[in-house]
């Protein structure tokens, strides 16, 4: 008799508790609905109160399309500002009624420095710049790496929706392009923005590879040592990328429009969204043709061997690769003072202090190396010192894993250089491919093989230098300004409907 009272107790018990989550739950889905529904009024009666110089009819009696673009780093002058403003261009040359918004953390400068900046860095000159609006938003630091030591990834795209946020709050468009890659913003913009959403993905925020990278317990910038060591700890990271993975592929299935700029990239976000019938592969805008007037034959080819790399000082990129790199190469040389005539110049941008604080650590690097001497750094350049460097260079160098794209390499490529990329994402699929089937490049994924790579074509002479660059030369064309531009209207074609 007791064993069945005790029996009978715990189906009481569990009773009560299931009937009290299931009158719980009952509850709270309609509350939740109203308060989700009276949030999305507020926000719309609030969106009729900003800004509202933008929502003037033009001249010609036609309501405008508002067209916002989330890019907090718009300023940055990297191949990402580079599709926005193309992306802009495009836009205002096929719609008369439509005004761009950007949404931009670059608080520190004012819309005539950010136009002007796309003008010298890009070449890029919008027909009707009065019909761009920026607004800045306060809380850009949510979303920089430096506050999440641990829990990055989380911590970036929690950030971004605090971010997304205040820009909801500070205006609401008609049409919600993110281009940047923060796909959390997308329900936000969808659900209580009532915006039609679209977006450009450069490079996963969370892609199989580095799934993989963990499962395997592999070291690398996004893979602590102390964690690659523990078996338990290397579990508990994969249990939790592989929640944030289900949870961003949620998140960037709510956009109607999904564009990608390489094969790559392409792979992992349909392994991740699940969407073939809205993602489209548009490899980004490469204005190369100021790079195509540089001359292919190097006159002081022979005195000075030029190593040139462009990118943006982020860790992904991997620069101290290139110095070790170099480093090895240089050691390999024979002893005939051949390696005084050879230099390394990083030509790049940088976004924050934790880049500008990357950027000591490698001088230093190059300091410990013995090889800061043959060793240049050229910040923040314009696009004439950028050209000048491209024409003196012999080589240009890329290093980053899983590069998404590269328009760094497309532009060596353009003017002339030798390229030498990493080989995984996007040179590896799309760039540094034969064409015509003839080489167009190297491709390199270690220091020991980024070294014999170099040597390789330092030992190479004028004539078979002149074929890998005319060949690569030619093969660049595909991805030129025109060709983005029509693919891109095409594609978000139906948010303008």
């Amino acid at each position: 008799m007791e064993l069945l009272e005790i029996v009978l107790t715990y189906f009481r018990l569990l009773s009560t508790w299931v009937s009290t989550i299931i009158a719980s739950v009952i509850i709270w889905i309609p509350v939740t609905f109203v308060l989700f529904q009276v949030l999305r009024i507020w926000i719309f009666f609030r969106a009729k109160r900003l800004l509202p110089h933008l929502r003037v009819p033009f001249p010609n009696g036609k309501k405008p399309l508002l067209v916002g673009f989330f890019h907090p780093y718009c300023n940055a002058g990297g191949g990402g500002e580079r599709v926005l403003w193309v992306s802009i261009r495009a836009i205002q040359s096929r719609y008369e009624n439509v005004r761009c918004i950007v949404y931009t953390g670059d608080t520190d400068v004012t819309k005539e420095c950010i136009l002007q900046k796309a003008r010298e860095r890009f070449q890029i000159n919008l027909s009707r710049p009065n019909d761009v609006e920026f607004v800045f938003l306060k809380r850009r630091m949510w979303v920089e790496a430096r506050p999440y030591p641990i829990f990055t990834l989380l911590g970036q795209s929690v950030g971004s929706l605090v971010l997304g946020f205040e820009a909801l709050l500070k205006f609401v468009p008609d049409i919600y392009l993110d281009t940047m890659g923060y796909a959390f913003t997308l329900p936000l913009f969808k659900y209580f923005g009532d915006c039609k959403v679209g977006c450009y993905v450069h490079y996963p925020t969370i892609s199989t590879d580095m799934l993989e990278r963990v499962s395997q317990r592999h070291h690398g910038y996004n893979n602590a040592s102390f964690i690659s060591r523990s078996l338990l700890l290397s579990s508990l990271k994969l249990i939790y990328y592989r929640l944030f993975a289900y949870a961003y592929g949620v998140a960037g299935k709510r956009s109607d429009v999904i564009m990608v700029n390489s094969s790559w990239t392409y792979g992992h976000i349909q392994a991740l969204w699940k969407s073939p019938e809205r993602t489209h592969i548009v490899y980004p805008p490469c204005d190369v043709s100021e790079f195509l007037k540089i001359p292919l034959v190097k006159t002081d080819e022979s005195s000075v061997f030029s190593i040139v790399s462009i990118a943006q000082f982020r860790p992904e990129k991997n620069h101290a690769l290139q110095l070790t790199s170099f480093k090895k190469f240089i050691d390999g040389l024979t002893g005939d003072g051949s390696a005084c005539n050879c230099r390394l110049i990083l030509v790049g941008s940088y976004r924050n202090l934790e880049d500008l604080a990357r950027i000591e650590a490698l001088k230093a690097l190059s300091k410990e190396l013995n090889i800061d001497h043959l060793v240049e750094f050229d910040l923040n350049v314009a696009f004439d010192k950028l050209k000048s460097h491209l024409a003196e260079a012999t080589v240009g160098l890329h290093t980053m894993w899983n590069e998404h794209f590269g328009i760094g390499i497309v532009e060596c490529m353009a003017a002339g250089t030798v390229i030498l990329a990493h080989n995984s994402g996007g040179p590896k699929l799309d760039i540094v491919i034969d064409h015509g089937d003839e080489k167009t490049g190297f491709l390199a994924d270690d220091e020991e093989s980024y070294a014999k790579a170099l040597k390789t074509i330092f030992e190479l002479d004028r004539t078979q230098r002149l074929k890998i660059r005319t060949n690569a030369r030619e093969s660049v064309k595909r991805f030129s300004d025109s060709v983005f531009e029509a693919k891109f209207l095409n594609i978000t074609g139906k948010l303008f409907i």
